[in-house]
């Protein structure tokens, strides 16, 4: 396609030769990796990156390597959406938090929010089939700075809300909604060993102190009650967490996920590619061959014939 330009105000118009630059699309994100639920524990993928391993100083060799581990903490079900929660660490460092959702009553699974660094994450609550928030923690190298993360869409996307604004030591030991907007919070402070309650009134997005103690403070205001038809367990057999839904005086498993994700270890050593070999060069100091090339053999003179 050729357009027609001006560059004197509309008297005077040139046809452009230049086709048009069409627009450079904007390249997708990268679809998550579905976990497909066969009937056997799943293996959650962790692949222990060397940058992992230098930030969390895990001394792994060839020879001893590293094991990682899934830790799960809490589980939620919204109709036929199901959320568990937890983190992955090494023998000494949590490594990541983790969150696994399924909207197919567990048959798959994926990671609706990136893992994040040095964190774990520890209870879940939604207040209907769309507001939502699971509480974490940073935890290494110390437990800090507290955490919401925050839906609005029945969990599909996920949101991390602060509670503090600055960097501070504590531990948020329970927290619930009453409603969409009211929420309540216990805070155990670290060092200090204060106790603090906190209460927010726009859905979690900010929090108000309202009381100090040097004993753990009791509220007229009570937990959500638990699903008493939904359990995450430990399962020593199979080395997993249990997902588990009572069905009458029943237990029925769901889905189950793997203790034992992988083993770090240092990438293996590659050895340098050999020169690539030089072809012989002649000596120079052998005598050069002179010897004389053989004299071709005498032609023979044919023999006359004498009448």
């Amino acid at each position: 396609m050729k357009a027609w330009f001006t560059i004197a105000a509309g008297v005077a118009w040139l046809l452009s030769a230049q086709e048009p630059v069409a627009p450079v699309a904007t390249p997708e994100p990268p679809k998550p990796v579905v976990l497909l639920n066969t009937g056997r524990p799943i293996l959650v993928p962790y692949a222990c990156p060397e940058e992992d391993m230098q930030w969390a100083g895990m001394a792994c060799t060839e020879e001893d390597p590293c094991p990682i581990f899934l830790e799960l903490s809490a589980v939620e079900v919204v109709g036929n959406r199901m959320f568990v929660a937890g983190n992955m660490h090494g023998p000494s460092t949590t490594l990541y938090s983790v969150l696994l959702a399924s909207e197919d009553a567990g048959k798959t699974w994926v990671e609706p929010f990136a893992r994040l660094r040095g964190s774990g994450f520890d209870h879940i609550q939604f207040a209907d089939f769309e507001m939502g928030w699971i509480s974490g923690h940073l935890l290494h190298p110390l437990t800090r700075d507290p955490f919401l993360l925050i839906t609005s869409d029945g969990g599909r996307m996920w949101r991390p809300q602060p509670v503090f604004a600055e960097s501070r030591a504590g531990t948020m030991e329970k927290f619930w909604f009453d409603s969409k907007k009211n929420g309540t919070m216990l805070i155990e402070s670290g060092e200090s060993g204060k106790h603090e309650l906190y209460e927010s009134m726009n859905g979690g997005e900010s929090w108000m102190l309202r009381e100090v103690s040097d004993r753990p403070i009791r509220t007229r205001k009570q937990l959500r009650p638990r699903n008493e038809d939904l359990r995450l367990s430990a399962h020593a057999a199979s080395k997993s967490y249990r997902i588990e839904k009572k069905q009458g005086e029943r237990w029925t498993v769901v889905a189950s996920f793997l203790v034992p994700i992988g083993q770090c270890r240092p990438a293996p050593r590659q050895e340098p590619a050999p020169p690539p070999e030089e072809a012989a060069a002649p000596d120079k100091s052998a005598p050069a061959d002179v010897s004389p090339s053989p004299l071709p053999a005498p032609r023979r003179k044919p023999p006359s014939l004498k009448k």
